[in-house]
């Protein structure tokens, strides 16, 4: 696959979408959003002064108060130009508006909910072919949070208990969009304990390197292989590609998955992290020389 122009950003779920901090919620606002949210990240990386976003609420189950919130959100930030699709079935995604919606649009954002509607309703369709196509050939940036981030992959997980995790069969696999190869994405990572469900997905599917995303958290993805940790928590890199002896392929389902030389790093806001070399950075400072030594090359 060719070097990509675009750019995603894959998002963990509950990003701080620009909600002024509530004294009796219990919930901890760890950004200022105006000056680090994910959303205003997103504009950014847009190359368009007054940018047309698509909000894509297929995998939502409530979307009409999804695309309301979306749309308060990128008002906050300055941003008017918002067009909810709530694509509900699968005649939906072939309407010609909602196509040349897809068309038209500087930006799409996938909102959250079950990333198996999304491959249900998009799977072969004309939309997901000019999503590639832009993605491929112009700067344009696809965005998606929980079920949208974990639906951008070319191997999706589609669920699975967390706590059954490793043992043989508890993570359910399918395939997702394929906007990026070579990745597993799995969301709200921390808060739900989903790293046995990760690990199983990654040994289960060899030479992939699997992305955990905690909650307002998540990774801007450039050039295809490039990513950068953007928010307020975690993001947690799962490699399989160096692991010595795994018996997943021994085992009957339901057994215990063991596993030799699975290598993790663990990113913070502002750290990257090379898909194609393997390799983490500190920042983009920190990345600098390495670049410098393979053009000298």
């Amino acid at each position: 696959m060719n070097t990509p122009k675009g750019k995603l950003i894959a998002v963990g779920g509950n990003e701080d979408k620009g909600s002024y901090p509530n004294p009796k919620s219990k919930k901890k606002y760890y950004l200022d959003f105006f000056e680090l949210g994910i959303l205003k990240r997103f504009l950014k990386e847009i190359p368009v002064r007054k940018p047309h976003i698509a909000v894509i609420t297929t995998a939502s189950m409530i979307p009409e108060e999804v695309g309301d919130r979306y749309r308060s959100a990128f008002g906050i930030l300055g941003c008017e130009n918002v067009r909810l699709l709530h694509i509900r079935n699968e005649e939906d995604a072939h309407l010609p508006e909602y196509i040349q919606c897809i068309r038209d649009c500087d930006g799409v954002m996938f909102s959250g909910g079950d990333q198996s509607r999304i491959l249900r309703m998009f799977d072969g369709t004309e939309i997901v072919e000019i999503l590639k196509e832009r993605y491929q050939n112009e700067e344009f940036v696809i965005a998606g949070t929980s079920a949208g981030a974990m639906a951008m992959s070319k191997v999706m997980i589609k669920g699975g208990s967390a706590p059954e995790s490793l043992l043989k069969g508890s993570v359910k696999i399918g395939h997702g969009l394929n906007l990026i190869d070579d990745v597993i994405i799995d969301t709200h990572f921390v808060t739900r304990g989903r790293f046995g469900r990760l690990m199983e997905a990654v040994v289960t599917h060899p030479k992939t390197v699997g992305i955990g995303l905690g909650e307002d958290t998540g990774v801007l993805i450039t050039e295809g292989h490039m990513i950068e940790t953007i928010g307020s928590n975690l993001v947690v890199i799962v490699d399989s590609h160096d692991v010595k002896y795994t018996n997943i392929n021994e085992i009957a389902e339901g057994r215990p998955v063991s596993i030799s030389n699975l290598v993790t790093h663990v990113l913070a806001k502002g750290n990257v992290y090379d898909i194609k070399s393997r390799e983490f950075f500190k920042d983009a400072d920190d990345l600098k020389p390495a670049k410098l030594q393979v053009e000298r090359t």
